[in-house]
């Protein structure tokens, strides 16, 4: 993908002077996607982007990004402003499990009958949450001011040409996008951002942290109902199979036969768990640093589902009260993961860095 976002303007001949330059709504929102797209994509010598294939990888590459922002790493941060990005934080730990299911053994061992469905479900979810949730965030990062006049103008048919063009190109476009309304606001979204200009003007407080985390929990009802329900949880075959691998044998008994029941047995031993640690590592065995899904837990059912978030967003909350250095330390080694390999290098590109 060549620079689509390019703007031209009048320049005059006098030395060291500077010339403004007016970007209308749709031409920020199409730097804003730029910024996501090229996050996930090697450089090419002349120029171009080509978006990276390996799964695992751009979830690294997502962690990494939701890391820096939360760090105020990431390019317009500020770092006197470090934890107004709160669910960027959680969303890192997040997305390295995404990455870390998608590499398991168990996964790939049945890949022929489940895994194949699995594993592009969460990689179009991981996919597209990035390119809705972190577009809101480096916008703000650049202006608040044009993101409260632009905000409500965000529509993915409305970029510039060029980006729209590079959008429709994108993996699972013509499935996702409708249904996750072209990436316009939700009120998620606007609840999220208030709290971010409230956070961000406050001193480290038992107040803050309070609107920290109600910040998260609204931006988590977003990514949770608007984003994720809607592009793989609502889809019957992801549905179907994250309850045939959760093997409920009550529920089995009441819709399938024996032979399904047999395999739904099978296949729960071969399939990841439920479970997030709180470190840059697939797992631990410290069980403070680690959240795993209560056996009841639906994952397909938002409620069911929200109600483990809830009970991850508590846990991540109190540890980075009383172990915010430990936690912003794994933070920072996942922010190093920013140009994470492909599984093919090509010797013309370059990765993020």
């Amino acid at each position: 993908m060549a620079d689509g976002t390019t703007i031209e303007a009048m320049t005059n001949d006098k030395p060291e002077s500077c010339v403004d330059v007016h970007c209308d709504c749709p031409t920020l929102w199409s730097m804003a996607q730029q910024f996501c797209y090229t996050r996930l994509s090697n450089k090419k010598n002349n120029g171009t982007y080509r978006l990276i294939n390996l799964y695992p990888a751009r979830s690294r590459r997502i962690a990494a990004t939701y890391a820096r922002m939360y760090l105020e790493t990431e390019e317009h941060g500020a770092p006197e402003k470090k934890g107004r990005y709160y669910w960027m934080a959680l969303g890192a730990f997040a997305s390295k499990t995404v990455g870390c299911t998608l590499e398991t053994v168990q996964l790939s061992y049945t890949r022929m009958v489940t895994g194949s469905t699995v594993r592009e479900g969460l990689g179009q979810g991981n996919f597209w949450l990035f390119m809705d949730i972190a577009a809101w965030h480096w916008f703000y990062s650049v202006s608040p001011a044009s993101f409260d006049q632009c905000a409500g103008e965000r529509n993915t048919d409305t970029y510039v040409e060029k980006v729209k063009a590079q959008i429709k190109r994108m993996p699972w476009e013509a499935k996702s996008l409708p249904k996750i309304d072209h990436l316009k606001i939700k009120p998620e979204v606007l609840e999220g951002f208030a709290l971010v200009k409230q956070i961000e003007a406050m001193p480290d407080s038992s107040k803050k942290q309070k609107l920290q985390l109600q910040h998260l929990m609204a931006m988590a009802n977003h990514e949770q109902g608007n984003i994720l329900q809607k592009l793989i949880y609502d889809e019957p075959d992801f549905a179907w199979w994250i309850k045939i691998q959760r093997a409920d044998d009550k529920e089995l008994r009441q819709t399938s036969g024996y032979a399904t029941r047999a395999f739904a047995f099978a296949a729960s031993i071969f399939s990841p768990g439920l479970e997030i640690a709180f470190t840059s590592e697939c797992d631990t065995g410290v069980p403070e640093l680690k959240n795993a899904a209560p056996k009841e837990t639906k994952l397909e059912e938002y409620d069911s589902r929200m109600l483990w978030i809830k009970s991850v967003a508590d846990q991540f909350h109190s540890r980075m009260i009383k172990f915010k250095g430990q936690m912003e330390g794994e933070l920072a080694t996942m922010a190093g993961w920013v140009g994470t390999r492909d599984g093919v290098v090509y010797p013309d590109e370059h990765p993020p860095q």
